[in-house]
């Protein structure tokens, strides 16, 4: 998180900070619950597993920025190609400690943005024509602050991490359905190299597997809305103007819900569900339904928590 310059009107939120670090040891928690599960019941060899995992998680991390980019038809601008935007990013930048990320645009009605890259000096920050035609100056200004939140939190390394250990469950589960316990896996209960309730052990591994993979994976897109909160106070720190990034999530969120008179195609509906997660507001209609499974918070509860940092900062200046 930001830790410099704080204005006298922003407060941590201890309670989002905490929130995060209890989903995280529970993550951690499933994780090593469900390695005692397999080490006691079922005597898998799941080194193969877990080498795929890594190479899997290895992609993702190098990798995930350019697949990114290329499945949205994301281009790379220079600062002569798009002056306004990369003066607008480097002044945000600045104010934030942060080295200036390299900027791609989308060619699409959706007014949206994402940031990605797997550290803080190979960054991307991509901005759909979208945005940069429907939002006012202030509103691309905050999105874009919320995005350069993204990058200073390491959120791309975060979620990777988060995500890993849940990858090598789920290829444990298609590992034990499919090819029953392959990979050098022997059945049994430790106390023995016989197969006696062999079957017994499979099952209880599998449901193991199961609940921990749907446990993880709830806590997972969890954190997810954790951090979009936290973005979202770093770009009200970096612009100063918290109501700035609530009005442009309304407007996105109009926008993208047909009620703000801009006609998108269905393709490119189709073509964001690959960095659905990435973007500032979710592109796909009924996201927000399953809140429990969603990968950010309601517009409406961002909106509120914007709202009483506009007041904190308005009530701080009027004290001052």
């Amino acid at each position: 998180m930001l830790t410099r310059n704080r204005p006298s009107w922003y407060k941590p939120d201890n309670g989002l900070a905490a929130r995060m670090v209890l989903t995280m040891f529970l993550l951690g928690a499933i994780y090593v619950g469900f390695v005692f599960v397999l080490q006691y019941f079922f005597n898998v060899g799941f080194i193969p597993l877990l080498l795929i995992a890594v190479a899997i998680a290895a992609i993702q991390f190098f990798f995930s920025d350019k697949i990114a980019l290329a499945s949205m038809g994301a281009k790379e601008v220079s600062e002569e190609e798009a002056p306004d935007l990369h003066a607008m990013i480097a002044r945000l930048a600045a104010q934030a400690n942060l080295p200036k990320p390299r900027i791609a645009i989308i060619d699409t009605n959706l007014p949206n943005a994402f940031a990605t890259g797997r550290s803080k000096n190979d960054a991307v920050v991509a901005v759909t024509t979208g945005a940069m035609r429907e939002l006012p100056a202030p509103e691309l200004e905050a999105v874009l602050a919320h995005e350069l939140t993204h990058i200073i939190n390491r959120d791309m390394l975060v979620m990777t991490v988060a995500t890993f250990f849940s990858m090598v469950i789920s290829l444990i589960v298609q590992n034990m359905f499919w090819f029953g316990g392959g990979f050098g896996g022997g059945y049994g209960r430790r106390s023995g190299n016989n197969n006696d309730g062999g079957g017994g052990a499979i099952i209880i591994v599998i449901l193991a597997s199961v609940i921990a993979y749907v446990a993880s994976f709830i806590l997972i897109r969890t954190l997810s809305r954790y951090r979009e909160l936290a973005a979202d106070r770093g770009a009200a720190l970096i612009t100063g103007a918290p109501q700035n990034l609530a009005s442009a999530l309304v407007h996105i969120d109009g926008i993208i819900h047909g009620q703000g008179g801009v006609s998108i195609p269905k393709k490119d509906f189709r073509q964001a569900e690959a960095v659905n997660a990435l973007f500032i507001v979710p592109a796909l209609k009924g996201d927000e339904v399953a809140s429990l499974f969603s990968t950010h918070p309601s517009t409406e509860e961002r909106v509120a928590r914007l709202n009483e940092m506009q007041r904190q900062m308005e009530q701080a200046h009027y004290n001052g």
